[in-house]
């Protein structure tokens, strides 16, 4: 990265710039402090959503796609998308047009935040969701436009399956070898780079089996052909039981856990759901399609305080392009109150530093976040859940954020 890199932001709809004029000093705080005047960031602003309809006439202007390509890198927070009808999600447009397979979604717990579980503190782990296959490649026919289509399940004996044909509209869910790979790849990665122990492929492949069932086995297939000794995987534990009986297998497993090979395994995806609350710390890097990752992603940051708090980076690891953003929705209903969380785009951001080697920019802001949530000086949606919180504004929270940082040793 240059020392003064340019980085386009969408401030976003709703609550978006809200938050974002909250954020954005204190990222620049951060920055300051780890680097005082070498370094800097030239922040872009760029349109998407309402904001670029109402002065272009379009939703996301080619002159942003064009910032975000030269740049490689963005931030963006959250845009509206109409639900049944109007505009596809421009969040899912940016991550198809710029091939951004892999989102990437850390969840942790802050300590002291509000979370509906006993031990929210066994939740650590990141969710690898594959961004660009499955259902949300967007391949839909409605009933009057699937002739095509019904006349192949027709000829290839499937009609019986659809329980209403003259009735039903259709989605398409392309699972490739090739997606499969390249994502199961950068989870891998990810987890050697981090010294993580386990990496879990979450699968509904006993129903959907050529297309689920055929991930998981791509992603073990590319694990032992290309990282040989580095893995050992529950494919390799099942061969050798089968092979050379139990006892041989746990010889091996074991033996793998000593050596301290990344150990990937799979599971089921409701049973997933299930052993994420009961035994959350059996996961560490959790890898799945992208309907799965989207259910489970929310679900998790449930479990450790809310969408508030949890960040997200879309990114391809062989382009380097990245885009990280804002996992909650605009909460068009809170416009104007400047009483919500900043804390996801600003972790997304923490996130974005990382992702460009500044490393102690990111760690900055995650520190001051977990600080103030000890010090109970926290906006509305966790004040409520701390007793003897004092309750922040959005900018205020901000405000202390820096005034944290500012003050850091």
């Amino acid at each position: 990265m240059p020392d003064h890199p340019i980085i386009p932001y969408i401030e976003g709809d709703g609550i978006g710039p809200e938050v974002w004029a909250a954020a954005q000093p204190v990222f620049n705080t951060a920055v300051h402090k780890v680097f005082g005047t070498a370094k800097r960031v030239e922040w872009q602003e760029v349109l998407a959503g309402e904001k670029a309809f109402n002065q272009t006439g379009e939703w996301l202007p080619q002159a942003t796609k064009d910032a975000l390509q030269q740049a490689l890198i963005g931030i963006k927070g959250p845009l509206t998308t109409p639900i049944g009808k109007g505009h596809r999600s421009i969040n899912v447009t940016l991550r198809q047009y710029f091939d951004l397979y892999a989102c990437v979604r850390p969840v942790q717990y802050f300590k002291g935040t509000p979370s509906p579980v006993k031990k929210p503190e066994l939740v650590d782990m990141v969710i690898f969701r594959e961004n660009t296959e499955d259902i949300y490649a967007g391949i839909e026919y409605a009933q009057k436009n699937a002739a095509e289509l019904k006349q192949t399940l027709i000829d290839t004996n499937q009609m019986a399956k659809v329980r209403f044909p003259d009735s039903s509209n259709y989605a398409i869910k392309p699972i490739s070898k090739e997606g499969s790979e390249r994502f199961v790849i950068s989870a891998i990665d990810y987890a050697l780079a981090h010294k993580r122990h386990t990496l879990t492929l979450v699968h509904k492949g006993n129903i959907m089996k050529l297309t689920e069932g055929a991930f998981k086995q791509w992603g073990y297939d590319i694990a032992e052909a290309k990282y040989g000794d580095q893995v050992f995987t529950w494919q390799q534990y099942t061969t050798i039981k089968a092979n050379d009986g139990a006892a041989a297998a746990e010889k091996a497993f074991k033996a793998a856990k000593q050596a301290q090979k990344l150990i990937i395994n799979d599971i089921i995806t409701d049973n997933f759901f299930q052993q994420a609350l009961i035994n959350p710390q059996n996961f560490e890097i959790v890898a799945t399609c992208n309907l799965n990752g989207d259910y489970m992603s929310d679900a998790l940051s449930a479990q450790v305080g809310g969408i508030g708090i949890a960040p997200s980076g879309n990114i391809n690891y062989t382009t380097g392009q990245a885009i990280f953003e804002s996992t909650h929705g605009t909460a068009p209903e809170f416009v104007g109150q400047n009483k919500l969380n900043p804390s996801s785009i600003l972790l997304s951001g923490a996130m974005m530093f990382d992702y460009f080697g500044w490393r102690d920019v990111g760690n900055l802001i995650t520190e001051a976040i977990a600080t103030a949530i000890q010090n109970k000086q926290v906006t509305w949606d966790f004040a409520a859940g701390i007793p003897g919180a004092t309750q922040l504004s959005t900018s205020d929270f901000g405000a202390y954020l820096q005034r944290l940082i500012e003050a850091k040793a």
